[in-house]
Formats: structure tokens, C-alpha cells, sequence
């Protein structure tokens, strides 16, 4: 009842909190001494943060006093200072807009789990509940105000503007709930957490692979040019990319070659972003299939011999060598194959860091072949000269390393191995003991549907079936990722091995260990995903 009240915006009765006011011990109102109009007594209190369906409860206020409803003066924090309690041992504080509030002994009775109300700890609050709408009723924010322990300090500011000579100085913002594994370029992955919680990846939250800075892009300006044999071209501004051609979706899965390089790296030391199981992302894509276009340049449907189509962004290095990739001529002209050059992202505009005005989404293949920030398309007998067509992206066996690997002996990745991931519950978790639901995400590469996911809870002897959903793919064009989930009963005091594995339509299956598909550079990890968790008493 008390959630449903909260949930239908209706006003519950409210206790006062407690809270100290020293600038060190910082403002604990739950263990602190009363402040003013406190009656030293408090009721536990859910408020509503962050996750789906977050909802406030509040036991009854015991009285209510003239002096409570005069407003308190708040001592005043830096964002530094703020940003020092980040956990339950420190405090957890989160700002919104110019207060402070410490929501310390929320946290674990969070409707949505601690760890996703633990992804805003040290800092503001606003990037998170924009992500929910339940936040944007006003009753949330006045039930949160019972949690303040101060304000920002009135010289606070925005981060200043980094220095002009760094070539990364004009980056976008970006979601600080991203895990970062580097900044310049920068590169981040969502929290495994939220992966599953919703079909279609928010823009804000989409995996970000970058390999140089990210350009700025005048959309008045932008020309796109389409080249090939015999001096044919085509330029393209932006406004006739959208009307000489059809519109078309598609909903696609992308994903990052290091995807899930970190569990490599425990075996063998690799090369390359540490990355964890979020380097994968699904969005509906709109823009004009690459097909219509190179046909309106007068390219045929088919072509003898090899034939490729090479690709160019906007973002450049130091020199001024672009970024580059290519992909076989006869899946860029296939009518199956949905190659789009696109131009929105989600029903929106591409965000600048996912390739504004206009970026090659390939379904079905590594994503190192969707290049953002496309200036070029040029047909070619052969693949991109670009170092990361040539001389990354290509798997090796265990026994090569950087004194005998040959690049030149290897092909470049395109459709990538079927692949699965557990993204709930996390490693190391503390489980109640009853129902436990495990959920994840499952895909595979070449627009192969996954049949079937299949769970274990004790390493891999005995197994279960999880139930899948998604959209239901026309065949050989499941482009998109499913989501899966499985509810099974657990015993206190267990010590579980939570194992997945995922089958596509050709019956390929992932491997059970990581150390026989190893290779130095970290890429196609694809073993088994297993996470370990105990069941509390």
C-alpha cells in the first residue's frame, strides 16, 4: 500500500529527519543529533533515485512544529567534497541542482537494487532521473528535500573548458553514468546493470568507441562524397541525402571486438581497452540503405571479381589520416543486408558522439565497420589501406604474440561469434535466499537469430532454459540483440557459479573457457559468461 501511494503521487505523512551539521562528519542525519525542528526520531524513508518504477515511501510524522517550517541554514559544500562520499562507509551524497543531500540509509531499501541508486553516489542526480519519468513528478523532489544536509557552494561552477591546444578540448558531454576506460579518446561502456533494462539503449547510454577526437560538424556544410572506378562521384549535402532517398529503419545490435576483453586479460595479459560486457548496444536506426545510394551513382547490383566498398570519417590524427573501414561490395549493395548511411539514432538525430550528421551502421558486423562522421564511400578492388582495416580487428591463435603475429595473414573481422552476457545479478552480489531471477543479453553475428540461452547456477553441471524476448526478426536478418531472463529457486547459505551460454540458427555455440580462444589482441571473447554469487542466510 505504501508503494502504491507513492507511485500514485498521493502525499504521506512525514518524519522528520535527523541530521548533524559539521562540514566534516558531514551532515548524518541518521545518526547524527537532531537539527532544527527535528524531533531526533525518523522512519525509513524510500525515495525515489534512480532505476524503473523507484518509488518513496515514509512512515508517519509524529508532529509537525512552527520552527519545521522555517528553513534551516544549510552549511555549504564543494562539489569536491561532495564527490568524496561514494559509498555506504563514507556516506553516499548526490546533489540536485544546488543542494546536498545524503541518502546513506536509502540505499539498500532501494525498490531497484543498491547498485543502480550507487551509480549517481558523489554526484548529481538529474542525468539519471531524466532516464525515468517517474522523476518528473514534483511530489519526488519535495520527499527528497527531507534527506538535505546542505548546499553548493555559490562558486562552484562547471568544470572549465580544457585548454585549446588539446585536441580533444571539443569533445560532447557525456552521461556520468558511463564506465569509462578512457578518457582521450574516450571510450565507455553503460553499467552492466542497466544493459537489460530496456530493449532499445538510450543514445546517453549507448557503448562510445572512439579512435581520435570527435569532429564538429557543420550540418549547413557537410558534404558527403561517393567514389569509385572511372571518375564516377556524387556529392551529397545532408538535406539531400534525407530527400533524394527513401527513408528506411532497421533496429540493430552494435558491437566492439574487445567486447568482454577483460575476462581475456585474467588469462593472458592483451592489448587494448579493458573493456567488460558493455561494449554491445542495440538503437533503431534511420538514414538511406548505402544500396540506393551507390546505385543512384551509377554502380551496378553485382560486380565481377573482388570488389569492396571503403569508407572515411571526419575524425582524423595528428597527420590528418582519417579513420577508416571497409566491407565486401556485395553486402553493401544487398537488399537484405539493411546497410544504412544514418542519420538518426533512437527517432533522433545522431548524438556527435555516435557519428553526427552522418554515420555507416553495418548490421551484423563488428562494429569497427560502422565508421561515424562519413565524408567518403569509395569502391574499390580492394579493403580500406586504413591501419584499422589492415592491421587491427583480426583474430589470432593463443600461440601468437608480438614478436611472430603477421597481420597480413589473418582476414579482418566482419560477422562476429554468437555471444551471450549476464547482466543481473553482478559478481561478488549477496542474493536473498527464495526466487532468484538472472537476466542477460544474447546475440550473434550475420543476422543469425539465437534460438536458445541456457543457464547454470552450479558452473556448468546442470542447466536450464531462459525465456527470450525481443523482436521477432525476419530470417537471416536478426540484426538485434534478444534479452533473456530465468527465475530459480535458491537456498541460503549457497555459493553459486551462474553460467550462460547462447545457441543461434546455425547451432553455433559459444565455448566453455576463454584460455583456447585467447589471442594478444584481446578480440572475440566469447566464452561462457559466468558470475559468482552467494546466497544470504
Amino acid at each position: 500500500m505504501l508503494l502504491l501511494r507513492a507511485v500514485t503521487g498521493r502525499r504521506l505523512p512525514l518524519p522528520l529527519p535527523r541530521r548533524g551539521w559539521s562540514r566534516t562528519g558531514a551532515a548524518r542525519f541518521a545518526a547524527g543529533s537532531p537539527g532544527p525542528g527535528g524531533t531526533g526520531r525518523a522512519a525509513p524513508v524510500l525515495a525515489a533515485l534512480l532505476g524503473l518504477g523507484a518509488v518513496l515511501a515514509y512512515g508517519d510524522r509524529r508532529r509537525r512544529t512552527a520552527q519545521a517550517a522555517q528553513a534551516p541554514r544549510y552549511p555549504r559544500y564543494t562539489r569536491e567534497e561532495v564527490g568524496r562520499h561514494r559509498s555506504p562507509q563514507d556516506r553516499v551524497w548526490v546533489t540536485h541542482g544546488t543542494e546536498v543531500f545524503d541518502v546513506t540509509d536509502f540505499v539498500e531499501l532501494h525498490p531497484g537494487g543498491a547498485d543502480k541508486i550507487l551509480l549517481a553516489a558523489g554526484g548529481a542526480l538529474e542525468p539519471f532521473w531524466a532516464l525515468y519519468a517517474v522523476h518528473s513528478q514534483p511530489h519526488v523532489l519535495e520527499l527528497l528535500r527531507e534527506y538535505k544536509v546542505g548546499e553548493l557552494s555559490p562558486e562552484e561552477a562547471p568544470p572549465a573548458t580544457a585548454a585549446t591546444g588539446d585536441p580533444f578540448a571539443g569533445d560532447p558531454p557525456r552521461h556520468p553514468g558511463l564506465r569509462v576506460n578512457s578518457q582521450k579518446p574516450f571510450n565507455a561502456e553503460p553499467p552492466a546493470e542497466l544493459l537489460a533494462e530496456r530493449f532499445l539503449t538510450p543514445n546517453e547510454l549507448f557503448f562510445t568507441r572512439n579512435h581520435l577526437p570527435v569532429p564538429a560538424v557543420d550540418p549547413g556544410s557537410y558534404r558527403l562524397r561517393v567514389e569509385g572506378p572511372g571518375g564516377r562521384a556524387l556529392s551529397l549535402s545532408l538535406p539531400e541525402l534525407r530527400s533524394r532517398f527513401p527513408k528506411h529503419e532497421v533496429t540493430a545490435t552494435l558491437q566492439c571486438a574487445g567486447n568482454r576483453r577483460a575476462e581475456m586479460s585474467q588469462v593472458r595479459p592483451v592489448k587494448g581497452l579493458p573493456w567488460d560486457i558493455g561494449a554491445i548496444s542495440t538503437a533503431r536506426w534511420g538514414g538511406a540503405r548505402l544500396r540506393d545510394v551507390l546505385l543512384h551513382a551509377g554502380f551496378e547490383e553485382e560486380r565481377e571479381g573482388e570488389w569492396h566498398v571503403c569508407f572515411e570519417g571526419l575524425d582524423a590524427d595528428a597527420g590528418g589520416a582519417p579513420y577508416g573501414a571497409s566491407i565486401p561490395y556485395g553486402r553493401a549493395v544487398s537488399p537484405a543486408a539493411d546497410v544504412l548511411l544514418a542519420y538518426e539514432m533512437n527517432g533522433e538525430e545522431l548524438p556527435r558522439d555516435h557519428g553526427f550528421p552522418v554515420r555507416v551502421v553495418v548490421p551484423g558486423v563488428v562494429g569497427a565497420r560502422s565508421v561515424k562522421w562519413l565524408r567518403r564511400v569509395a569502391v574499390s578492388p580492394a579493403e580500406s589501406p586504413s591501419h584499422w582495416q589492415q592491421n587491427d580487428y583480426k583474430g589470432f591463435s593463443p600461440c601468437v604474440d608480438w614478436d611472430t603475429v603477421d597481420y597480413k595473414t589473418a582476414p579482418a573481422i566482419q560477422e562476429l561469434p554468437v555471444q551471450s552476457a549476464i547482466t543481473h545479478p553482478r559478481p561478488g552480489a549477496a542474493v536473498p535466499a527464495g526466487e532468484l531471477t538472472v537476466k542477460g543479453y544474447a546475440w550473434s553475428g550475420g543476422g543469425r537469430p539465437v534460438v536458445r540461452v541456457d543457464v547454470s547456477l552450479d558452473g556448468g553441471r546442470t542447466w536450464r532454459v531462459a525465456r527470450l524476448a525481443g523482436e521477432r526478426p525476419p530470417p537471416q536478418r536478426a540484426w538485434a540483440w534478444v534479452l533473456w531472463e530465468l527465475q530459480a529457486p535458491v537456498a541460503a547459505g549457497a555459493e553459486l557459479e551462474i553460467v550462460c551460454k547462447a545457441v543461434d540458427g546455425s547451432y553455433n555455440v559459444q565455448p566453455d573457457s576463454v584460455a583456447p580462444i585467447w589471442n594478444l589482441r584481446g578480440v572475440l571473447s566469447n566464452a561462457w559468461h559466468r558470475v559468482r554469487v552467494s546466497v544470504r542466510d
